[in-house]
């Protein structure tokens, strides 16, 4: 694909220039949940996006922050008219923008990856499936097994609402420009119960905490979140938080919250 657009470094902007990978990422949603809205994170050039037109049984929107690229979208992709939204998605008021269920989907830039699916976790409840491109030891993460070393807050916290599966790798020179890592797409598909079993707030705080501490014992960073009535014994509070498992995380916030908090 021709150049048309310069990529900004400001806006971490590298446009993938695979026609084979870009077709592979669009094939890679699954109607999962039956929703019909896709919206497509950063779209550029439309690498993804004409792939995704094609698929007629999705209603495409577009979010996109870089005007010249939303000039040349809606240049080139009339089918887009209306469905452009030229705006930062973070800021998107998505309970408004959207009524009914929709996919995620991006080659999403760097810097703010996982800023997005901190949001998709905001909104869960309206999002049945991503699929995004991300640093490949940030994918690596997202998808790692629970009670490993590469666990950590957000690893936890999506595989607590989402089943995570680390498709492929994509290599530098495959963008233009080519970023200085190599990346990963990866896609998350909405568990059928979002009940967690426990205060879902609390569990939050709880894996939040632990993990800014990560190298310290539960016994020592959850103590500031210890009241009177807290007992810390036990094996499951000499355990890092990377050694937990999400059902263990769910034990250790109800016994919090039997606590008093």
């Amino acid at each position: 694909m021709a150049n048309q657009v310069k990529a900004k470094k400001s806006l971490g902007q590298h446009f993938l220039n695979n026609e084979e990978i870009c077709e592979r990422i669009a094939g890679s949603l699954t109607g999962h949940q039956g929703y019909k809205h896709v919206l497509e994170i950063g779209p550029g050039m439309g690498a993804l996006t004409k792939y995704l037109l094609n698929k007629s049984h999705y209603d495409l929107e577009v979010v996109e922050l870089d005007t010249e690229s939303v000039n040349y979208l809606e240049k080139h992709y009339p089918l887009l008219k209306g469905k452009v939204h030229s705006q930062d998605f973070l800021h998107m008021r998505l309970n408004e923008k959207f009524t009914e269920q929709f996919a995620v989907i991006g080659n999403f830039p760097y810097n703010i990856s996982s800023q997005i699916l901190f949001k998709v976790l905001e909104h869960k409840e309206l999002v049945p499936e991503v699929v995004g491109m991300f640093q490949k030891e940030v994918a690596e993460r997202i998808a790692s097994k629970e009670g490993t070393r590469e666990s950590g807050i957000l690893s936890v916290l999506l595989q607590a609402y989402y089943e995570t599966e680390y498709l492929f790798t994509v290599e530098a020179h495959e963008f233009n420009p080519p970023p200085k890592v190599r990346s990963g797409v990866i896609r998350m598909k909405r568990k059928d119960n979002l009940e967690l079993g426990c205060d879902e707030k609390l569990f939050k705080t709880v894996v939040k905490t632990a993990f800014n501490q990560r190298r310290k014992t539960l016994r020592n960073s959850l103590k500031s979140m210890k009241n009177d009535e807290m007992d810390m014994q036990g094996t499951l509070f000499d355990k890092r938080p990377e050694q937990l498992t999400l059902l263990q995380f769910v034990d250790l916030t109800n016994m919090f919250k039997k606590s008093g908090l």
